[in-house]
């Protein structure tokens, strides 16, 4: 499981790159064409909103990899080590299920029901379902890196039953 979730991390990190590149090349020429030809194309206003798109919600997936979400962990760290163990647990079953759930069975649907009825954006000419197949997709990739998260307190809970200050400690 070490192994997977280091190769998707890095497929992600060059996907994003990648992805951020080519954004930042469709605005600089936008704002060129517009400013210094005169005559802007069509197509990089609606191609720079689907990079953002997908940039957006890959980006949460890649940072749900190492536990980057916001939180507010005031009554967390109020809680006894064990408590922690157990909310830790199921704010990752949580986050699991709202992925499977909204992301990938409502994201499928969603793909499907567009790529159905035959939308179209109008400057690329690309069906719609593709833009949306990103949030099956990143439902997936959450759900990946939620079932390694628990797989790890699960393992640190059993191997560190006497050590709550050490585990804490390499937490933080």
């Amino acid at each position: 499981m070490e192994k997977a979730y280091l190769v998707i991390n890095k497929f992600l990190k060059i996907a994003l790159v990648f992805i951020f590149s080519i954004l930042v090349i469709d605005v600089l020429w936008q704002v060129f064409a517009r400013y210094s030809i005169g005559k802007p194309n069509a197509f990089t206003e609606e191609l720079a909103r689907y990079l953002l798109i997908w940039l957006a919600i890959l980006g949460t997936a890649y940072v749900r990899g190492y536990k980057g979400q916001m939180a507010i962990d005031y009554l967390y760290n109020k809680l006894r080590f064990k408590n922690q163990q157990n909310l830790s647990l199921f704010i990752e079953l949580a986050i699991i299920l709202f992925a499977l759930v909204v992301m990938v069975v409502g994201g499928i649907n969603l793909m499907y029901i567009t790529l159905k009825l035959g939308q179209i954006s109008p400057a690329l000419n690309l069906p719609i379902g593709y833009v949306y197949s990103v949030v099956p997709l990143s439902g997936l990739l959450i759900i990946f890196y939620s079932i390694y998260h628990c797989f790890h307190l699960i393992k640190n809970r059993k191997e560190n039953l006497g050590t709550n200050n050490d585990l804490l400690k390499t937490n933080l």
